[in-house]
């Protein structure tokens, strides 16, 4: 795969998998994702800003944020870390919430599962690194995986917006 470019593999038994090789070195692109003078530059979809709140980088540590949208909506959203094991593994426990972390339903979505669980994978191979990230709804019942996995290729193109911003911010470095 080239560097640069995203592709979402077919996802295995419920979940989502999401693969971007980054030009960077692994421990580069480990410290883009859980610092948050790197994740203020990046995180969130093409034409968002966006804001880390509080980052807290260990198991049962949250990282709180609030992303902007080109129209000037806030959308705030919070991870719950259930496994950090730098600079290989993020086991995160995802969701949307108010301004006071709070979850609550997807702004666009309401049958949208409160929680979804993610793993990401950051393996390195010639100063390249690959992420994989596999997401799939949590305690949700069947009508909002039904939600979750119907938004598959829009879920595929906020990724790979995102994934853009992050090239061109780690070029920058």
């Amino acid at each position: 795969m080239a560097a640069g470019s995203s592709t979402a593999a077919q996802p295995g038994e419920r979940e989502l998998v999401i693969t971007h090789v980054f030009d960077a070195p692994r421990d580069l692109v480990w410290k883009t994702f859980t610092e948050s003078d790197h994740l203020d530059h990046w995180w969130g979809p093409k034409g968002f800003t966006g804001h880390v709140h509080k980052l807290e980088l260990r198991p049962g540590g949250v990282f709180f944020y609030c992303q902007k949208t080109p129209d000037g909506r806030e959308v705030y959203g919070k991870w719950v870390y259930r496994e950090v094991v730098p600079p290989e593994r993020l086991v995160i426990v995802s969701s949307f919430t108010d301004d006071k972390e709070n979850l609550v339903r997807h702004p666009l979505s309401p049958n949208w599962p409160l929680e979804m669980l993610g793993t990401s994978t950051f393996t390195e191979n010639q100063g390249r690194t690959t992420l994989t990230i596999r997401t799939r709804p949590l305690n949700a019942t069947e009508s909002e995986c039904k939600t979750f996995y119907d938004a598959k290729s829009s879920m595929e193109q906020g990724f790979a917006g995102t994934f853009d911003r992050l090239d061109e911010y780690l070029a920058s470095l």
